[in-house]
């Protein structure tokens, strides 16, 4: 009988230690450690100063991180004689220190800039001076520290034409290859991409954007990727995602899913995450994950989510509840992010 009852204490004891072991090992197992390719976010600066949660969450779950505004035009060259580095600096020196690449956005936002920049006079030439100053100051302050940049972001409409700007008013569209030319000069190094959104629905500026980069390398100007904005969302047909990644992959470049939100609604109908939308973007999301993963390998740049958790998304608003994210406003993990997780524990 005693026998017996020993038998039953290390039996239940090594069942215990099963699933401590079994649950310790879920608690650890993340995406960032599941994945083969790069999974980023979006950041917001003045959160990762303030907030403990949104910190610790990013060291966690992420290997590469976007500054969301703190490395555009406006934010670090105010004025014309002006430079301001320092939440710039404070996201690299983060990044840094918990091992985390840093892809740099954006060098150029052409439909974006400071009022100097609107009201500058001057000729072509000084028009041309003026933008590799700035792209060549950012990116040497930056050298060994960013592994890649936006080079210019979001310059053609949703028929393949420019859009009016500035940039393009004052240089022609030479504007954009110039502005890969400076960016390579001043770090050979640095990965240089093209970065737009629209592309899973507009095939005319998916082919634009095709062209531009062909083009580029043609002239044996220094181009290597192409971002996927991909703010999606749940009324957007699988087919449109899986070809816009399979057709851009078609270019030889790496493709960079860039700035990936799958929002439950448009801007103009608020709904709430409830199971059978919960099931639904996770589906969506486990669709771009897939396709995406099934590129070459050394095409995958990464996917980015653009920002962390539904709290801090671009998307939702006072009025409205897009919940486009992987994280909650809790910071937990949703739905989609577990079905993630477990597609990659099964394959």
């Amino acid at each position: 009988m005693k026998q017996i009852l020993n038998y039953l204490a290390l039996t239940i004891l090594l069942l215990i230690s099963s699933i401590y072991v079994h649950a310790h090992n879920l608690t650890d197992t993340t995406l960032r450690k599941e994945l083969f390719f790069k999974l980023g976010a979006a950041i917001k600066v003045d959160l990762l100063k303030t907030s403990p949660a949104y910190r610790k969450l990013i060291a966690r779950e992420f290997n590469s991180i976007t500054a969301e505004n703190a490395m555009k035009f406006i934010s670090l060259h105010p004025a014309e004689n002006t430079y301001r580095w320092e939440n710039a600096d404070y996201l690299v020196n983060f990044a840094n220190q918990n091992n985390i690449r840093v892809h740099g956005h954006t060098l150029l936002w052409p439909s974006n800039n400071p009022a100097w920049i609107r009201n500058y006079q001057g000729d072509k030439e000084a028009w041309d001076n003026l933008l590799k100053s700035h792209i060549q100051t950012v990116v040497k302050h930056f050298k060994g520290k960013v592994a890649s940049w936006d080079v210019v972001n979001e310059a053609y409409e949703s028929n393949g034409s420019l859009k009016k700007n500035i940039w393009l008013q004052k240089l022609g569209k030479e504007y954009i290859e110039k502005s890969f030319q400076y960016a390579h000069e001043a770090d050979p190094n640095v990965l240089l991409f093209y970065n737009d959104y629209g592309q899973e629905y507009s095939v005319a500026k998916r082919e634009a954007i095709l062209k531009m980069a062909k083009n580029l390398i043609n002239k044996g100007i220094h181009i290597d990727g192409i971002g996927i904005q991909m703010h999606t969302a749940l009324s957007i047909d699988n087919q449109k995602l899986i070809n816009v990644i399979n057709n851009m992959a078609k270019s030889g470049l790496k493709i960079h899913i860039s700035e990936l939100e799958v929002s439950l609604n448009s801007m103009s109908k608020a709904k709430l995450l409830d199971e059978s939308l919960a099931k639904k973007q996770a589906e969506k999301y486990l669709v771009i994950f897939s396709s995406y993963s099934k590129i070459p390998r050394s095409q995958q740049y990464g996917i980015t989510t653009w920002n962390v958790s539904d709290k801090d998304a671009f998307s939702n608003s006072a009025n409205s509840s897009r919940s486009p994210l992987l994280f909650d406003k809790n910071y937990n993990p949703k739905p989609a992010y577990k079905t993630l997780l477990k597609s990659l524990s099964n394959r």
